[in-house]
């Protein structure tokens, strides 16, 4: 309930300043060129390498920002409104965004607006065993204070899943979101549409060399299996390379402490099968992954979700293809 209450504070303190600014002015920096805001990093990379300097192209969340607990200032609300194209990850997990959008954009005065969920086959939150229950987004946690160690076939009927926002995880959904980024780029400013797709052309074929990579390290390896000591935003990637996995929480969980017995069935499923390597994501405290590294010998790696980067990686110019030729690297080590 505190983001709910966050947004109605937000929308009183914002609506007197749009409505002081008008229209609001899109022309950025006084030239033709688009304004592209991106929520999260993967699209604001994408957008980076389909477009380049055409484009003023600028990113909501800050580097090394927590992206599940990002809450929209005034001015990233003006940002938004001042853009010709506002990107986000969309699903459920982006609800409350989705409610900033509604209660401080005019219809009038939109920007064009587009969530990655609706650019792939989108999969349903999975809660495996052992995962620890959480019980939604929107800081709706105030009102339960237990986070009991739970199976999902015992307390999650289908129709309470929502679908997984982590669609870029999967260089599979990259190619489609690419594709899709370029078209809309390309309807938007027509006069560089030739310049946009032959940078994602070059681009997809990247991807597609990723994908081949990521198949490579998973066909043939001696396991099939990973374990996360943290949240899991690689329902995509697990689905479409047929990996199995534990881990502690599911992809946009706001807990961060686990129950006792979820740490003990992570050590357990570590001992039982084997496994060499225990993941953290980024950005993360790690405490969870230390926890069982220390407990199994496990050597603890990264499997970065690229949701956001650290500020240290975003002024170095890490890329989605950085991040993810790494997971090629660290996933290999876990499989064979």
């Amino acid at each position: 309930m505190k983001r709910l209450f966050s947004i109605f504070i937000l929308t009183l303190l914002i609506s007197p300043v749009l409505f002081s600014m008008g229209g609001g002015d899109r022309s950025g920096r006084n030239d033709e060129r688009l304004n592209i805001v991106s929520l999260t990093f993967p699209s604001y990379d994408f957008v980076r390498v389909i477009a380049g300097d055409r484009v003023n192209l600028s990113l909501l969340t800050s580097p090394g920002m927590e992206s599940h607990s990002f809450e929209p200032s005034p001015r990233d609300i003006i940002s938004i409104r001042n853009s010709n194209l506002f990107i986000y990850p969309g699903g459920h997990g982006s609800a409350w965004m989705d409610r900033v959008l509604e209660t401080t954009l005019t219809n009038d005065n939109r920007p064009r607006i587009l969530g990655l969920i609706d650019m792939v086959d989108g999969l349903e939150e999975e809660f495996v065993e052992g995962m620890e229950v959480y019980h939604g987004h929107d800081d709706d946690d105030d009102d339960h204070d237990d986070h009991d160690h739970h199976d999902h076939h015992d307390h999650h009927d289908d129709d309470e899943l929502e679908l997984d926002e982590h669609v870029w995880t999967s260089p599979r959904n990259a190619i489609l979101i690419v594709s899709a980024l370029t078209e809309t780029l390309a309807e938007l400013d027509p006069a560089n549409a030739a310049f946009f797709r032959q940078n994602a052309a070059a681009y997809i074929t990247q991807l597609r060399e990723l994908d081949a990579a990521f198949q490579a390290a998973v066909s043939g390896a001696r396991r099939s299996m990973i374990l996360v000591g943290d949240r899991f935003p690689f329902r995509y990637l697990a689905h479409h390379y047929g990996l199995e996995y534990y881990a502690a929480f599911s992809g946009c969980s706001t807990d961060t402490e686990p129950s006792a017995a979820t740490v003990s069935f992570l050590i357990n499923q570590v001992r039982s099968n084997q496994l060499p390597v225990v993941f953290h994501i980024e950005l993360s405290t790690e405490r969870i992954a230390d926890t069982i590294s220390e407990a199994t010998g496990a050597r603890k790696l990264l499997l970065h979700s690229a949701q956001n980067v650290s500020m240290r990686d975003f002024n170095a110019g890490i890329t989605y293809l950085d991040i993810q030729r790494a997971n090629v690297n660290n996933l290999r080590t876990a499989l064979w």
